[in-house]
């Protein structure tokens, strides 16, 4: 793509400064990279495919890269493809910038498998497979997923109802001080 079309107008590009964490700078380096994968799409398109989304090296080896892309987009298919503003809206939430209550937000959407608004047994399974890999090596027993799962509702669960809700997570990341360095994209 060339001239025009990869430049966004002074107007939008001040509004997408105001609604996110991103600097001017970084939404023309989100602009232009967005360019780049609606070419690979066959030319521009209003969205981008989730499958074209997963190839970004910053995302590639992400092992939540699908549940990213799901909880980002707006599509009415539901189908994890992506606006510019949804790209920008990923990216704001991955920034540097980004605050402690907006990145847990959208940490517990993302490890919110069912979409239920908490953090059950099961949410918790997909998690720990997420982190640990699902090969036969990396998998945990039956045993030890149970005793984990135990484990972290045991620290997280403050009202004891079985499941892990959007202040009891943002309470135990509170405490972690690695969670805002490690909750990051940079384009």
């Amino acid at each position: 793509m060339g001239g025009k079309a990869s430049h966004l107008p002074k107007e939008s590009l001040s509004e997408y400064q105001e609604l996110t964490f991103l600097t001017k700078q970084e939404i023309n380096e989100a602009h232009k990279k967005f360019c780049q994968l609606q070419t690979r799409e066959n030319g521009p398109m209003e969205r981008v495919s989730m499958q074209i989304i997963m190839t970004l090296p910053e995302l590639k080896s992400n092992p939540f890269r699908e549940r990213i892309c799901h909880v980002f987009s707006t599509s009415d298919r539901k189908d994890g493809s992506l606006s510019f503003e949804d790209f920008l809206d990923l990216l704001s939430a991955f920034s540097d910038s980004a605050t402690l209550e907006i990145k847990s937000h959208y940490a517990f959407r993302i490890f919110d498998f069912d979409d239920d608004g908490t953090l059950d047994g099961e949410d918790l399974r997909k998690l720990v497979n997420c982190l640990t890999g699902e090969t036969d090596d990396a998998r945990l027993t039956s045993e030890e997923m149970r005793q984990l799962i135990g484990n972290i509702l045991e620290e997280s669960d403050i009202d004891k109802d079985g499941t892990v809700n959007l202040s009891e997570f943002q309470h135990v990341i509170s405490r972690s001080p690695d969670f805002v360095s490690s909750f990051k994209i940079v384009l």
